[in-house]
């Protein structure tokens, strides 16, 4: 799932990651100590009954919009957990009025409390350990709608009628009886939903038939065949227009991309967005392993929440922009796919997400754009130095989707691993923990995804874990450096690290790069800071004039030198392709400069003429961000130019580039 905004701003790094297994070997065993003050939960107390195993829902629904009603019949089948299972529950809200359960076709007592969410299920025989059962509630009433809006009414731009659901992370109970807990995936689900002729219903999986009831309604019969979590059934429905793409993941095989999308919003550059899904599938099976449902579909559902929200098989969404296209998709492996096994663990799904935004920047518009997204989420996730990662209080909806750790830092956390194992280590770590058969299709917490990263990298990666997911905030390092003669062409550089006090962890254990600019070239050196405060000396070919500390960015922190805060050092002027590209109606153009320029940042039409001048002005080094606004200007190719001189009449001796964009309405 993703909040309804868009990141802005971003700067620009750039570098490898270098950082080698062989600095690892020799892991400190006091290093545990340290995190003994570190609040770890391994058992929870969590809604959803214990004594049974979910193995089938099927949901079969009447909804009226006028009135606003819903008539439904659930059937749950499930095998008992205990020795001697006699009742159970399931999680219901009390504004939903229960008419009666059946079991293999009888009526049997139950029992809704008004006061309790939960439908207590009396059986009329005992089921031992293993023996199978299956019950159907009969309800009806007005859905409830908690946290983010569990079942919705609403309406289209022009005012047509919508519904919808979003039940992620208690509201699923909001409008069926279920087990509410992700830990306990069904095998399969199916989905029938009756609702007026002029409306579409969609829900997760296959569409099997539509009924038409000769009545002035029809029915929607949708079957899931893969196992799913309940927060991840759906149901969004609405006068849709159907768009349909296809992902060719074989030579004679594809699957289909099915979107439904109101029709107020069926312009171009919905199309023009949507016809990258296809991309984008291509690019995560790549890093990741196949699309984790190719028997099916994978779509998208336009729905009146701002955000997103990754429902198997078929996202819905409220806003059409590339990273929430890609953010809610990678769901489809990391949440979809392999689930976080409580609430506790929910950076196990929207970390990898977030990460997955970048990553597809990264391989669509290059390296720049992935190390600028990077510095974004990092700016994001500096926002709650008092949050860990690892959610503490599940019981708070906002606490579980804090942006700046469950998002931003979660994110940084994969980008920070990234950077200590190698590229080839880690998507290794990803691809295996998705396909690992203890996870895929079932459920994951965080201690699962971390054995799955020391088994791949054979490195004890516990320090790195347990400061940056159970532990607070980021490291504020101070640093300086000298050098002296060595001899034979070679020079000492003495360099003292030391960290602010912090409290948990008391400092953080990590591997630093530094890159040491020399008379005779650069050398790119890593060093273990592994003390609050530490000294080193290295030696290099060369007199040194520069030291620059985590030049590629791969920690998250702030860095001062001598008392003064530190920025990435810039060596070349770049102009990076914008993105959005195609857009509508606005797009972000990124430059960067080493030193003290004159810039000027123009857009032209096919033609040539100048249309509009973004910056004219002398600026400082550094990397910088403009929004261009298309609103005024008709569809078609411009080309955008960054120009610098040392004055506004130069002609742009220092450096020109052009790069061409494409508006899109």
């Amino acid at each position: 799932m993703k909040k309804g905004f868009v990141i802005f701003w971003f700067l620009f790094l750039s570098g490898h990651f270098l950082f080698g297994q062989n600095f690892y070997n020799d892991i400190i065993k006091s290093e545990k100590q340290r995190f003994q003050n570190i609040k770890k939960i391994s058992e929870v107390q969590y809604p959803g009954d214990s004594t049974i195993d979910v193995t089938y829902y099927k949901l079969n629904l009447k909804i009226s919009y006028t009135p606003q009603y819903l008539n439904g019949i659930v059937t749950v089948n499930f095998k008992s957990k205990s020795s001697s299972l006699t009742t159970f529950f399931l999680d219901l809200q009390n504004s939903l009025t229960v008419d009666s359960v059946t079991m293999n076709g009888s009526k049997i007592s139950f029992s809704h409390p008004s006061n309790i969410p939960k439908l207590f299920i009396n059986l009329p025989s005992p089921l031992g350990y293993g023996q199978a059962g299956s019950i159907s509630v009969y309800y009806a009433g007005v859905p409830g709608s908690s946290g983010f809006g569990s079942f919705e009414f609403g309406t289209d731009g022009s005012g047509g009628e919508t519904i919808y659901t979003l039940s992620e992370p208690y509201g699923a109970s909001d409008w069926w009886p279920c087990k509410d807990t992700p830990a306990d995936k069904a095998d399969s689900s199916d989905v029938w939903i009756t609702v007026a002729n002029n409306l579409t219903a969609v829900s997760n999986g296959l569409l099997q038939q539509i009924i038409d009831n000769g009545n002035g309604t029809h029915t929607f019969e949708w079957k899931n065949s893969y196992p799913i979590a309940q927060y991840l059934i759906s149901l969004a429905i609405a006068n849709y227009t159907r768009y349909t793409t296809y992902f060719k993941y074989a030579p004679a095989d594809s699957m289909p991309i099915t979107n439904y999308i109101y029709k107020t919003d069926s312009t171009q550059n919905t199309i023009s967005l949507l016809n990258e899904v296809a991309t984008m599938i291509g690019i995560y099976s790549k890093h990741y392993g196949p699309y984790p449902f190719l028997r099916e579909k994978y779509g998208n559902a336009e729905f009146g929440w701002g955000g997103g929200m990754e429902h198997q098989t078929i996202t819905s969404l409220g806003s059409f922009y590339e990273t929430i296209i890609a953010h809610e998709l990678s769901h489809q492996w990391f949440g979809d796919k392999v689930t976080c096994k409580t609430w506790h663990d929910i950076w196990l799904n929207e970390g990898f997400a977030t990460f997955s935004e970048a990553l597809f920047y990264e391989d669509e518009y290059g390296k720049q754009a992935y190390d600028s997204y990077i510095t974004s989420l990092m700016a994001k996730a500096r926002g709650d130095k008092g949050k860990s990662v690892y959610v503490d209080d599940i019981s708070s909806v906002n606490r579980i989707f804090n942006y700046a750790t469950t998002y931003a830092k979660a994110s940084i956390v994969l980008h920070m691993l990234r950077g200590i194992v190698g590229d080839s280590t880690f998507f290794k770590i990803l691809r295996s923990y998705n396909s690992d058969p203890r996870f895929a299709y079932g459920v994951a917490a965080t201690s699962d995804f971390v054995s799955v990263a020391e088994n791949i990298s054979g490195i004890n990666l516990d320090y790195f874990f347990n400061e940056w997911l159970y532990g607070y905030g980021y490291p504020f390092y101070k640093y300086s450096w000298n050098y002296s003669y060595a001899g034979s062409g070679n020079y000492e550089v003495s360099l003292t690290i030391s960290q602010n006090a912090h409290t948990n962890p008391d400092f953080f254990r990590m591997p630093v790069q530094l890159k040491i600019s020399t008379d005779a070239g650069d050398t790119l050196l890593t060093v273990l800071n592994n003390l609050s405060t530490q000294n080193f000396n290295l030696v290099v070919k060369g007199m040194p004039n520069e030291l620059v500390f985590d030049p590629n960015n791969l920690i998250l922190k702030e860095a001062m030198l001598n008392g003064q805060p530190q920025e990435i050092i810039l060596t070349e002027y770049t102009l990076d392709q914008n993105y959005p590209n195609p857009f509508n109606p606005g797009t972000i153009i990124h430059y960067r400069l080493p030193r003290m320029s004159h810039v000027k940042l123009y857009i032209s039409d096919v033609t040539g003429r100048i249309i509009t001048t973004l910056v004219n002005e002398v600026q400082l080094l550094g990397s910088y961000s403009v929004y261009f606004d298309g609103r005024n200007y008709p569809s078609g190719v411009y080309f955008y130019t960054l120009q610098i001189g040392s004055s506004s009449s130069d002609t742009g001796q220092d450096f020109i580039m052009t790069k061409k964009m494409v508006l899109l309405k």
